[in-house]
């Protein structure tokens, strides 16, 4: 099964193609260039570059989020839009979820948590033991997840380990270290979830990002409502 990846989760976002599983080609993006500008032709380079043709794809896979909110809605859409031209099926794959699943190489029987900065001093966090999630998503305080945390060896992942590796380190003490690479590339990843995945796969329309944080359109809109 040929998989076609795209995730738009972090400023640069990635793209990747995997056969059977196994991960072809992975790139990272151009993060100067707006993504509704560089993501066709970072779709293209990449089925050029694997000599594969848009027709030899069998499924295609995007992140869902959490992230910004308009790097979210452009990468599902440019999805959404060649899966229904190619009328082949999309799958939708959680970045936290692509963040555990690297971390686990270097878990070592600890916890996971997956963070993802969410800027205005919060995180989008997750917690996993191995592949499972135990906790679900929440966006918040560094500190206020650390707290939760305390105890227990942790494994953090994510730009949101890189952004607050310090906080970490003073409130995990010995219990807390992050990932050697905390900031991967997740596209691949997402392209074997989503081969894995066969039951998960949904009608293009019915992909819907992952926000955890209501957007401020939304919180305008009940401010509104609520004078």
């Amino acid at each position: 099964m040929v998989v076609l990846a795209l995730d738009t989760t972090t400023p640069a976002g990635s793209c990747a193609l995997a056969i059977d599983g196994v991960v072809v080609r992975e790139e990272a993006s151009d993060a100067s260039l707006p993504p509704a500008t560089r993501l066709p032709v970072d779709l293209m380079n990449l089925l050029e570059h694997t000599s594969t043709k848009l027709a030899d794809v069998h499924a295609f896979a995007v992140a869902t989020g959490p992230g910004s909110f308009t790097g979210l809605r452009i990468g599902i859409a440019t999805m959404q839009g060649l899966a229904f031209a190619a009328g082949k099926p999309l799958v939708g794959v959680s970045a936290l979820d692509a963040l555990a699943r690297i971390a686990m190489i270097e878990a070592a029987g600890d916890r996971i948590a997956t963070w993802v900065d969410a800027w205005r001093g919060e995180v989008y966090a997750a917690l996993y033991d191995a592949e499972r999630q135990i906790e679900a998503p929440v966006v918040a305080n560094p500190e206020i997840v650390l707290n939760s945390l305390r105890g227990t060896p942790t494994l953090f992942i994510g730009d949101g380990a890189r952004t607050y590796r310090d906080d970490i380190f003073r409130m995990m003490g010995e219990k807390g270290r992050t990932a050697d690479i905390p900031v991967p590339l997740l596209a691949g990843t997402i392209a074997t979830l989503a081969n894995a995945g066969t039951d998960a796969y949904s009608p293009p329309h019915a992909i819907r990002p992952l926000y955890v944080r209501r957007t401020d359109a939304e919180l305008a809109r009940d401010a509104r409502a609520a004078e």
